[in-house]
């Protein structure tokens, strides 16, 4: 139990991180609400890739589900930053 609560905050660390990546320009956001959207995000990309393809248990990483995840935690960062009403600042 403990395991899979490091394990997903680890990875919500890691696809929040890619998500903010991704994006342009720097997001107002803070390290814990990257996690907690990054987390969100890795779950309902495995949950989307599992849905649509019927496996649920490969070896190794599953690289569709990881890419699915940063582009919903992309996309849940936008939401959150409109919701919010911080904006994003440009990169000089």
């Amino acid at each position: 139990m403990i395991g899979t609560i490091i394990g997903a905050i680890i990875a919500g660390l890691i696809i929040g991180a890619l998500a903010r990546l991704v994006m342009p320009g720097k997001q107002n956001i803070s390290i814990l609400m990257t996690i907690v959207l990054g987390i969100i995000g890795s779950v309902a990309g495995s949950s989307i890739y599992t849905a649509i393809s019927g496996k649920s248990d490969t070896k190794g990483i599953d690289w569709i589900a990881l890419i699915l995840g940063v582009i919903i935690a992309a996309i849940l960062i936008t939401v959150y930053l409109s919701i919010t009403g911080r904006k994003n600042t440009t990169r000089v």
